[in-house]
């Protein structure tokens, strides 16, 4: 009997990670109510008759972002944030836009598998997998091409041409997907992590750590 229940409970806790996501909707629908002071794992909902259509909708897709940047690249996201609505979907998107030789640095997003469409020009993108094996899989896009980023794994995308513009569009499998820009984080955190422990990770001069932690 116990044995049994052990299994029971063992597939139960198996069942749970599998599953593990964005919570699931309930109802039709758990439009954000920006407005409340309540904190929960995810977000509030506002009365369902105070929900009108502009709470699932967004307008600008279609104008590009800003890339005159240190990186020559802008995201502009779509997710809860900008479409209330989204709330326990469970999906969001994005749009990437990138100038010749344009970057998206290496990244994380800690609750969300991508899938990017590339719509204009060519993206040099790929993944590395987990330790230990660091494996790095990529592939060079053109428009119509589509890519596959797992849910956790450092990422990027890279505009290899040096006169045109890159457009891609990004689906997310979570409301909310997160962001960890690698050397943002390693490099910029606040406090500064020990200099003498990058050194030491990264195998390099404590100078050199110096140099990157003024950079961010």
């Amino acid at each position: 009997m116990a044995s049994a229940l052990f299994m029971v409970v063992l597939l139960a806790m198996a069942s749970s990670v599998v599953l593990a996501s964005d919570p699931s909707p309930l109802q039709d629908f758990c439009v954000t109510d920006q407005a409340s002071p309540v904190l929960v794992n995810g977000l509030v909902c506002k009365n369902p008759k105070d929900v009108v259509a502009e709470d699932f909708f967004f307008q600008g897709l279609n104008k590009a972002g800003n890339t005159k940047n240190k990186q020559g690249s802008n995201v502009t996201p779509v997710n809860v944030m900008q479409i209330p609505g989204l709330n326990t979907l469970g999906i969001s998107l994005a749009r990437l836009d990138f100038a010749p030789y344009g970057l998206v640095p290496p990244h994380t997003h800690p609750r969300a598998t991508e899938i990017l469409t590339v719509i204009e020009g060519t993206l040099h993108v790929g993944f590395v997998t987990s330790n230990t094996q660091n494996r790095l899989i990529f592939k060079v896009l053109n428009a119509g091409d589509v890519f596959v980023f797992p849910v956790g794994l450092i990422h990027f995308q890279f505009n290899p041409d040096m006169h045109k513009d890159a457009v891609a569009i990004s689906g997310l499998s979570s409301q909310n997907p997160g962001l960890n820009i690698i050397a943002d984080q390693v490099f910029g955190s606040g406090p500064k992590i020990d200099r003498g422990l990058l050194a030491k990770a990264f195998q390099v001069d404590g100078s050199l750590i110096d140099y990157l932690q003024k950079q961010f």
